[in-house]
């Protein structure tokens, strides 16, 4: 199960060697950007932003812009980052783009890429309007065994973590792939949208995106997908506890231009470094409810290619590729 691959977290580790030109030196990148290849307001443009605060009040970087790529599961900021020509480009990845590459059946991998760190894993959550008749995951399950299609859910991008999830709980149900209407969206910011107005039935995504609208009574949450309850959302059971053998956690990290050499390699990745232990981070961790899942350097590369070959196997099992 791939949530067995995510929850084991291991400290702070970095490629960064004592020789390493710029690193040692203590030079200082002028100008970095950070591509979120997302549309603003959900998971991914939060660690974007949050990393450059961080970057900015640490004065790790000269300057650092935000650049939004939305689209196909960061699979079109994939693409762009792979003719980018800048060096000190970082973006934005996680789970979601693993899962995405494998469905959309994607030119560019990450293996075009230069794995650089993991920052954070979170469970997610499953919420429904609250207006909705459904009360429980069991009665949300039951529905869609009933009315199939009939029933949507929604989530970011396909074959994303929301949309691997959807697939593992009705599995764990015994509910074939086909009966999943699945509707993605680029952003979080369009998903809750969708939920507020009552366009969809059910939705998924990381506790961050939806914790407000849910302690706003404007959604009533279900279940988590963690192996524990959140701290965000204390009161809200765990798939497992409540009998759905499914646990799921989403990672977050960064990568950077797959043309890059080992010295500018070893200099990005010692700025995240830095940037992870310094203050703002730290800050940015607890007030988003991320739980720090730090890995740099090959330990990360490493951790990334045992990762895609999960997704993969996991996607099959679901039904999402062949």
């Amino acid at each position: 199960m791939i949530g067995a691959l995510l929850v084991g977290a291991c400290g702070t580790t970095s490629s960064v060697t004592a020789g390493s030109k710029g690193s040692a030196a203590g030079e200082k990148i002028d100008n970095l950007k950070i591509i979120v290849p997302a549309e603003p307001g959900g998971g991914w443009d939060q660690t974007g932003r949050a990393m450059q605060r961080a970057v900015d009040t640490a004065a790790l970087a000269g300057n650092t812009q935000v650049q939004n790529i939305g689209g196909s599961g960061g699979t079109v900021g994939l693409a762009k980052l792979a003719q980018e020509k800048e060096p000190d480009t970082l973006m934005v990845t996680g789970l979601v783009m693993v899962g995405a590459i494998e469905t959309n059946k994607s030119e560019t991998t990450l293996a075009d890429t230069t794995p650089i760190a993991r920052l954070t894993e979170e469970p997610l959550v499953v919420v429904v309007p609250a207006e909705s008749p459904y009360k429980t995951i069991d009665d949300l399950i039951e529905a869609v065994q009933q009315k199939g299609r009939g029933v949507s859910i929604t989530g970011g991008s396909a074959g994303g973590a929301d949309h691997i999830l959807a697939g593992m709980m009705l599995k764990d149900a015994g509910v074939g792939a086909d009966k999943l209407n699945y509707i993605p969206y680029s952003g979080g910011g369009e998903s809750l949208a969708a939920l507020l107005g009552n366009k969809v039935d059910a939705g998924i995504s990381g506790v961050a995106e939806y914790a407000d609208q849910v302690k706003a009574g404007k959604l009533r949450a279900l279940a988590v997908s963690g192996a524990a309850a959140s701290p965000e959302l204390p009161k809200i059971k765990t798939l497992s506890d409540q009998g759905v053998d499914v646990t799921l956690t989403n990672w977050r990290g960064v990568i950077a231009p797959g043309d890059i050499d080992q010295q500018k390699a070893a200099q990005l990745t010692r700025l995240v470094d830095d940037m992870h232990g310094s203050g703002g981070w730290k800050k940015a961790l607890k007030t988003n409810s991320w739980e720090d899942a730090y890995l740099s350097g090959k330990e990360f590369s490493g951790y990334l290619a045992a990762e895609t070959t999960s997704v993969q196997g996991t996607l099959r099992d679901i039904g999402l590729t062949k």
